[in-house]
């Protein structure tokens, strides 16, 4: 499980970036209403963060119904939360999947049943795949909406990950 995990650090560090560069911005960038794929960057942030909760959700072995309850239940907590709180939230999820990647076997795969889709068995390090890419797609939402605020974004690439890690 050593390349899930790493490409679960990668998720983790380029979040980590993301927030470490919003605080440094204009207070009122985390919330303002933007025209873009997402209402503000706070809605952006907050729709990461319960996708990924609710994938370790299934990846747990939630059913279809117990995951649209955790999409909910995170969208309306984290629907007005600081930077600061978002990230506090972003660091207790990532401890999470850290435990529960590192005690999966290899060969583990799981079988995922969606009402409008049916059911398709896939391996976990294929989920945990998922939700980085899924991260990375509106990290980089992200940036598209720093520039239309004036702001410059953060690389967060996954050779930058690579880079850091050799430094350490």
């Amino acid at each position: 499980m050593s390349q899930t995990l790493t490409l679960h650090g990668y998720h983790v560090w380029a979040n980590e970036l993301v927030f470490e560069h919003l605080k440094k911005l204009p207070g009122d960038i985390w919330s303002q209403a933007l025209n873009s794929v997402f209402p503000s960057i706070q809605a952006t942030m907050s729709h990461i963060y319960a996708m990924d909760a609710m994938w370790l959700n299934v990846m747990q072995g939630g059913t279809f119904e117990e995951a649209r309850a955790v999409v909910v239940e995170q969208l309306s907590q984290s629907s007005n939360l600081t930077i600061q709180h978002m990230q506090e939230r972003y660091s207790l999820l990532a401890t999470d999947y850290r435990r529960f990647i590192s005690s999966l076997d290899t060969d583990t795969s799981i079988a995922i049943s969606h009402p409008a889709f049916g059911t398709v068995s896939t391996a976990m390090t294929d989920l945990v795949q998922h939700v980085v890419n899924h991260g990375t797609y509106h990290r980089g939402n992200i940036t598209a909406m720093l520039h239309q605020c004036g702001q410059k974004g953060v690389p967060t690439d996954y050779m930058f990950y690579l880079f850091s890690l050799s430094k350490s």
